[in-house]
């Protein structure tokens, strides 16, 4: 069966940006990456590092029907989503390029919406700092792409199958795990699901 999810309309998608930009915090944003933005963020900043959410997990809960699936084969994406702990990069970026990288990441993030922009309370784990607000994305359960009750089986399957335009699912979950280790960032679930996916694709071959 092939799912057709409608993008957001650009006035939609530029109303919410204007929003955020509105509500930004005082002095130079701080931005939360926690999936691919971690290896691939696209926008220049003035410092990366290590920080915490505490509230939100990490979680391949995302249907991807175009850049690591299509319709008629969706993959699976990370979205962070309510719960737990998630370790990842915070990056600090000038107050002047505030807009021009936020139109980035809302044309990179923002197509249909199955992601919400929230300003999030985040621990720097570099130096002796205070905990600041950081804008990061969260996965917006009610949409159609979110799909948080996939089994393991489920996941691996997507995850090894599915191929879109920005490239293979299972390379966006090996990347993303790469730069975990990278990081000295212990993350259960995504080491085992690559675990899993490469076992997976190892007997497909055999």
């Amino acid at each position: 069966m092939t799912i057709q999810i409608p993008e957001l309309s650009e006035e939609t998608k530029r109303a919410s940006l204007h929003q955020t930009l509105r509500d930004l915090p005082a002095g130079d944003p701080w931005i939360f990456g926690y999936g691919s933005l971690m290896w691939n963020p696209g926008f220049n900043f003035k410092e990366q590092v290590p920080a915490v959410a505490y509230g939100f997990h990490r979680a391949f809960c995302v249907s991807s029907f175009h850049y690591r699936g299509t319709p008629q084969k969706p993959g699976l994406v990370l979205g962070l989503d309510r719960g737990g702990s998630c370790r990842g990069l915070a990056f600090n970026i000038q107050r002047a390029d505030a807009e021009q990288v936020l139109s980035y990441l809302w044309q990179r993030e923002m197509t249909t919406g199955v992601y919400t922009p929230r300003f999030i309370r985040l621990h720097i784990l570099a130096g002796n700092r205070p905990y600041i607000r950081g804008l990061t994305f969260v996965a917006n359960s009610q949409h159609p792409q979110y799909i948080g009750d996939l089994t393991l089986p489920d996941m691996v399957k997507r995850i090894s199958e599915a191929c879109g335009q920005s490239g293979d699912c299972h390379d966006y979950l090996a990347r993303t795990v790469d730069h975990l280790d990278q990081l000295g960032i212990s993350d259960g679930s995504v080491h085992r699901i690559l675990r899993e996916v490469k076992s997976y694709r190892a007997k497909q071959k055999s």
